[in-house]
């Protein structure tokens, strides 16, 4: 027998709940019951438990609704389903959101005890290794199961919130801000790790939409703040809503740039393009983001066409000590210009980066030594060793 746990018990049938609760008890651990999944949860706000063992089919709430519910306040609690009904594809479900063991009734007690004894050891290692990782990264970190990152998701998309940072001209002037997508949810702190999450459960639209929404409100209001520049994963070019008159992008369009980003691989190229003249005519422009980070090549290049091309924060950072990363960028910026492309350095954190990327070609810098990313709008401020007084841009609000 494991070390004796607190074990939650919901099954809306009573005579087989309470046969779990004495097979439980008798093994040695606390058990609370449950007869539905409202009551369970209201039990799991009152009090910590190791496990849960749950039916499958309730009335109100169904066990797989129970386990999501559960994952918007505990990431780790282990969760066991019994059902009088087992299929292929309700197992499937259960194991997909998360759920240890899948028992079908009638199952012999000796095995729900077993099972539920195996859960709290796993729940215990599964604790023990989101402490001991959190203390070595210093972050939070995110749910495996995928009502996990449902449950993460879901909250992310609730306290969503844009930062803008300002993109500055090679003279120092204000182009435009930068629109960066924010979250008060620790294990999504990152633009990165909310798209993965959105990516894995196929709700790319759920984040992409109230983002562009949200970026383009405070730009509408105030032409001084001058070109938003706006983030899109490569699957939000399908996405209608990107076209349409309704959207607040659209309303604004010659004053956007849409990046899409390197970091992704593009599909469809014929559509790509196809979809990236429907957007220039509505007049938006766009950008390569993260040029030379992972995916695109020239194909995916040549299909967009871009106005602006922002180099990866990986060439800018250390450039001025860097022979290599100064050829690459003296390169790109060549022969962007050739092209009639504008080329953007982001990630300029000391003035001696901000001095060689204007020096290499850049028309365009963002980052931390010019100003950080808040509310709208943040002050920017030019160095005086890049031959002017320090230059205000536009005020927070």
């Amino acid at each position: 027998m494991t070390q004796p746990g607190r074990l939650l018990v919901v099954d809306d049938e009573g005579v087989l709940r309470g046969a779990f609760a004495r097979a439980l008890s008798a093994a040695g651990h606390r058990v609370v019951e449950a007869a539905d999944g409202a009551s369970a949860l209201r039990a799991i706000e009152r009090q910590p438990f190791d496990a849960v063992l749950s039916d499958m089919s309730m009335a109100g709430m169904t066990g797989i609704e129970l386990l999501r519910a559960i994952r918007a306040h505990d990431l780790d609690l282990p969760f066991v389903v019994v059902t009088g009904h087992p299929t292929d594809e309700t197992a499937r479900a259960a194991f997909e959101f998360g759920a240890l063991d899948y028992l079908g009734k009638p199952v012999d007690l000796a095995r729900v005890v077993r099972a539920m004894e195996r859960a709290i050891l796993l729940g215990r290692i599964a604790r023990i290794k989101r402490v001991t990782m959190e203390s070595l990264t210093g972050g939070q970190v995110g749910a495996g199961d995928r009502a996990g990152r449902e449950s993460s998701l879901d909250r992310a998309l609730h306290t969503m919130w844009v930062a803008y940072q300002p993109v500055l001209r090679a003279d120092g002037t204000l182009c435009g801000h930068e629109a960066l997508l924010r979250t008060r949810v620790p294990e999504l702190a990152t633009p990165l790790a909310v798209l993965w999450a959105a990516e894995k459960l196929e709700r790319l639209a759920d984040v992409g939409r109230p983002m562009r929404r949200l970026a383009a409100q405070p730009v509408a209001a105030d032409r001084a703040s001058g070109l938003l520049f706006v983030n899109l994963h490569p699957r939000d070019l399908y996405d209608e809503d990107l076209l349409s008159e309704r959207s607040p992008l659209t309303a604004i369009a010659e004053r956007v740039v849409l990046e899409i980003t390197e970091r992704d691989a593009i599909g469809d190229l014929t559509l790509v393009r196809r979809r990236c003249q429907e957007l220039r005519e509505l007049g938006f422009s766009l950008a390569i983001d993260d040029l030379g980070a992972l995916h695109a090549g020239i194909s995916a290049f040549t299909a967009l066409e871009p106005d602006v091309v922002k180099l990866d924060m990986s060439f800018v950072r250390g450039v001025d000590r860097d022979e290599a990363r100064q050829k690459l960028v003296k390169s790109v910026s060549r022969l962007c210009r050739d092209l009639g492309m504008l080329v953007l350095a982001e990630g300029v954190e000391t003035t001696a980066e901000l001095a060689c990327v204007l020096d290499l070609g850049c028309d365009l810098v963002q980052g931390f030594l010019l100003a950080r990313p808040g509310p709208a709008f943040p002050v920017a401020v030019w160095p005086r060793e890049n031959g002017a007084d320090a230059l205000n841009t536009v005020g927070a609000r």
